[in-house]
């Protein structure tokens, strides 16, 4: 039985919770911690947990030595590094959510603690574990729409002005950056799987509509990679209908999830055709539809896969290093944006985008925070499914 800790109680935790409980012969929630303990009792209540309650990291590590496996963090970015580096040099594995940390210095810092203490470091990207995205990568890497020439991904989101009410967002210190780094994590972290990471980054950042954020509301970068192909990313939350997307154009054809398919070829006068009875998206979509269903999907599926690592003694499918790739490009994109001009990747030690100070002082202060509550109620929405519309 694999011992479980959730730190932070927030709205994001019930998502770890509920997955964790799909698996009750594989492992049980012996404590959470927050540093509102009231919070922590009420959710110990409510969701009828029998686990330990603590107000804070450390005095659940010192309590509960030696009899917890695995940490789930679910606290604000800025916290990410240090309690996961506290937890994994306590002897326990950890699973930090998006993103990974404010900073790839940070980043650096929690895989020597990974390295040093034995154990593993996950990184949550959920989305990964939804069949469509499985199956869209596999139709990509069996090569029939050709070499990738450009890559579309509108991570498009809609939050409220108060939004950015809650205590820790919405300034560069505690949420670490806007609707790039959390909320496009999540895309940007899919399309890395997808094409690999580009050689430069041109972006523009700006605040279009959230006037009590320091951040970015949108975000709109151009990715270049090797022999001329591109990507774009759109990071919102201005966007109606959140309506998300990742559209691959291939030499043969387009493929994207939601599911859409196109082939053309050329005509005489070289404009397009439909490619030759449909043929190749008929043999796409027939590859896609035969892709089974992933056994979990979301955060149940990568949940499910980190305790499967642990108890066969494997890797996650998504660990520290895939959070560290996708920090980096966030953290180009802010750069680009910050100083108007393209960025080289990778980013080095004595770049100024490797440390939460030198972010701090490049980046713009769009507007002043100018509220600050404590939480909210209500639900909240984890972005599409990329079901077939």
């Amino acid at each position: 039985m694999i011992n479980i800790a959730i730190i932070g109680v927030g709205n994001i935790s019930r998502s770890h919770m509920e997955a964790y409980r799909t698996f009750p012969d594989r492992c049980t929630i012996v404590a959470i911690a927050d540093s509102v303990v009231e919070k922590c009792e009420h959710y110990k209540k409510t969701e009828a947990l029998d686990a330990r309650v603590f107000d804070s990291h450390i005095t659940m590590l010192e309590a509960m030595k030696g009899r917890i496996d695995l940490v789930s963090i679910c606290t604000p970015p800025y916290t990410h590094a240090h309690i996961a580096i506290d937890c994994l040099k306590a002897g326990c594995n950890v699973l930090v959510e998006k993103p990974m940390a404010a900073s790839l210095e940070e980043c650096d810092a929690m895989l020597a603690a990974e390295k040093e203490s034995g154990g593993i470091l996950a990184c949550v990207a959920q989305n990964r574990f939804r069949t469509p995205i499985a199956a869209l990568k596999k139709a990509l890497d069996s090569g029939m729409i050709g070499r990738v020439l450009h890559a579309q991904v509108d991570s498009f989101w809609w939050r409220g002005l108060h939004y950015y009410d809650l205590w820790w967002r919405g300034t560069w210190k505690t949420e670490g950056g806007g609707c790039t780094l959390n909320h496009a994590v999540h895309h940007i972290d899919m399309l890395i799987w997808m094409m690999g990471m580009p050689e430069k980054v041109t972006a523009v950042i700006s605040n279009a509509a959230h006037t009590n954020a320091e951040i970015e509301d949108i975000s709109v970068a151009i990715l270049q990679y090797p022999r001329g192909a591109l990507a774009q990313i759109t990071s919102s939350v201005i966007h109606h209908g959140e309506e998300q997307q990742l559209i691959f154009q291939g030499e043969k054809a387009r493929i994207s999830a939601p599911w859409k398919v196109c082939a053309t070829v050329a005509g005489a006068n070289a404009f397009p055709l439909k490619e030759h009875d449909g043929e190749l998206e008929k043999k796409l979509t027939g590859f896609v539809e035969s892709f089974p269903p992933l056994p979990y999907e979301a955060f149940t599926g990568e949940i499910e896969n980190v305790l499967s690592a642990l108890e066969q003694g494997g890797r996650p499918a998504i660990d520290g290093h895939d959070g560290r790739n996708t920090l980096e490009l966030i953290s180009a994109i802010y750069k680009s944006g910050a100083s108007g001009s393209t960025v080289t990747l990778p980013l080095g030690e004595d770049d100024p985008f490797y440390t939460v100070n030198g972010i701090m002082a490049a980046v713009p202060h769009f507007y002043d925070k100018t509220a600050s509550v404590a939480g909210f109620d209500g639900a909240i929405t984890l972005g599409g499914t990329y079901e077939h519309r």
